[in-house]
This record gives C-alpha cells, sequence and structure tokens, in this order.
C-alpha cells in the first residue's frame, strides 16, 4: 500500500481520504514531526499508511494551511527542454543529454503560496517533481524508480529578463528568485501509481488551459534522469527534480504572469496547487 505525505504547519502527516493523522502522533514517536526527516523511510510510511483508517484523524485536509512536503531539499535540480514541444516554441534543439541546471533550495514554498513577481515578464512552467527517498550513486536506469520516494507537483517560476541578462543564460539566478517554487501539495509514493511514466499534467492561468500534456512525453524519463545525475553526484533523500516542462509557457506567445493572476498546476494522481502572483518592486539589473 503507498502512502501520501503532507507538511501541515511543518509538522509532517499522512493522509486518509479527506483528513489527515500526524506522522509523530501516528507511529507513537518512532517518526518525528520534520517532514525532511521521513522522506528516507518510504517503507515505514507504507507500513504506517495501512493502518490510518484505525486512528482518529488530527484534522481535515481542507482546514490545513499546507507547507511544502519537501520543504528544505539539500540539492534541488531541473531540467530544461525535456518536452519535444517545449524545445519547438523554444525554437531550440533537442540535447543530446538531460540539459541541468539548478533551483536555490530557498525558492521552495508550498502548494498555495503567492509567487512575488518582480519585473513585466515572469512565466509559468508546471512540472513534475521527483524526490529521492534511497541515497545512491551510478545508480542503474533499471533501479531508479527503487531510490524515488515518490512525486508532487512542481512550478518551475522563471524571470525572463534575469535568466536572459547574460549569454550564456542564468537559469539558476533567473529561476530562483523567492517563491519561484511553488511545489506540493502532497508527495504521492511510486507504488500508488498505475504507471508512474504517464501521468496528465495541466497548468491554467486565470481559469484558462496554457498547459495540457503528458510525463509520458518527457525526452528523458524519471529513470533516465535519476541514473544520469547520480553519475555526478550521490543522490540523498530529500533530493528533488524538476523534471521539465511542456509546451505552453508564456514566453512563446508573449502572454506573461502578471499582478492578480491565478496559478492552477494539476498533475494526474497527485492533486491540484493554487499560486496567486503578486506583484512587488522590480529586482536590480545591474550591479553598482
Amino acid at each position: 500500500m503507498g502512502f501520501r505525505l503532507v507538511n501541515v504547519g511543518g509538522r509532517a502527516a499522512l493522509v486518509h481520504d479527506q483528513s489527515y493523522v500526524d506522522l509523530e502522533t501516528l507511529s507513537a514517536g518512532t517518526f518525528g514531526s520534520d517532514p525532511m526527516a521521513a522522506l528516507g523511510r518510504a517503507e515505514e510510511l507504507s507500513a504506517l499508511a495501512a493502518t490510518l483508517a484505525d486512528h482518529a484523524p488530527t484534522g481535515l485536509l481542507a482546514d490545513a494551511v499546507l507547507d511544502a512536503p519537501v520543504p528544505r531539499p539539500r540539492n534541488c535540480f531541473a531540467i530544461g527542454l525535456n518536452y519535444q514541444s517545449h524545445a519547438d516554441e523554444s525554437g531550440m534543439e533537442v540535447p543530446a543529454v538531460p540539459l541541468t541546471f539548478t533551483k536555490f533550495p530557498s525558492c521552495i514554498v508550498g502548494p498555495n503560496a503567492a509567487v512575488e513577481l518582480r519585473s513585466d515578464a515572469v512565466d509559468y512552467e508546471g512540472e513534475l517533481v521527483v524526490v529521492i527517498g534511497t541515497a545512491g550513486r551510478d545508480i542503474a536506469v533499471t533501479d531508479a524508480w527503487k531510490h524515488v520516494a515518490g512525486l508532487t507537483i512542481g512550478q518551475d517560476i522563471s524571470d525572463r529578463p534575469a535568466q536572459f541578462a547574460a549569454a550564456p543564460p542564468h537559469f539558476d539566478l533567473g529561476k530562483s528568485f523567492d517563491t519561484f517554487g511553488p511545489m506540493g501539495p502532497v508527495l504521492v509514493s511510486v507504488d500508488s501509481f498505475d504507471n508512474p511514466d504517464d501521468l496528465r499534467i495541466t497548468t491554467l492561468i486565470n481559469g484558462e488551459v496554457r498547459q495540457d500534456d503528458s510525463t509520458a512525453m518527457m525526452i528523458f524519463n524519471v529513470p533516465t534522469l535519476v541514473s544520469y545525475l547520480s553519475r555526478f553526484t550521490t543522490l540523498q533523500p530529500g533530493d528533488v527534480i524538476f523534471t521539465g516542462t511542456p509546451d505552453g509557457i508564456g514566453m512563446a506567445t508573449g502572454r506573461f504572469l502578471a499582478d492578480g493572476d491565478v496559478i492552477t498546476t494539476t498533475i494526474e494522481g497527485i492533486g491540484t496547487m493554487t499560486n496567486a502572483c503578486v506583484r512587488v518592486s522590480d529586482y536590480v539589473k545591474e550591479a553598482n
């Protein structure tokens, strides 16, 4: 049996139907309250999830304020041009190997957090996010799913003026402003999906569908990405991988995010994030 892990006000909890049960309470102290500490113990989480019907709920999900299920990742990898449709709309060639950059872990916020805009050309990119559960280096593609704790939703928010202020582009800076990594609402274990390689992903802006595709259309699938990254660094529990976005981004049409816009991102079998956009002061474009 799989599990669905949430972060309720900084405390790990497991989901049962429309309710949640605090993990520390459920486990009689075997687990602590920190969601990060739970990520490397997937088998134990599944065992506890099987007992949820026997426990009184801590609260209703509808009443909970959810934070990111992985609030403090050690590493936050991201993959560019990982859908043919996105490469086509960007006018770029498909990379021969995964085009990898990093987002600063400090950009991670919860599934309903506000996204702060600091220019007039901030973009949305709905993505599947992979969360590592078992450490490993030089992981074989055939073993990669065994190293994944679960899957969640992410938005790789991107400030295009900051990203393309230099050549080559500042992928890391342009995509790592505070609030530029909404994640959630729940971490879902891999065994909860009939086919974790084929999940529908949609992004809506103010209710209008802008992105609608399947993760089956990734150029480099999840096992390939996990295996590839593990060649360079030992992956650890809590490391996350933003796996790339399909076509429909704002840069392709000039339809960028504006103050008051609402981003709604849904992935089949995981849930929905809703993030309102708030225009704040401009970033400093040139060093003094």
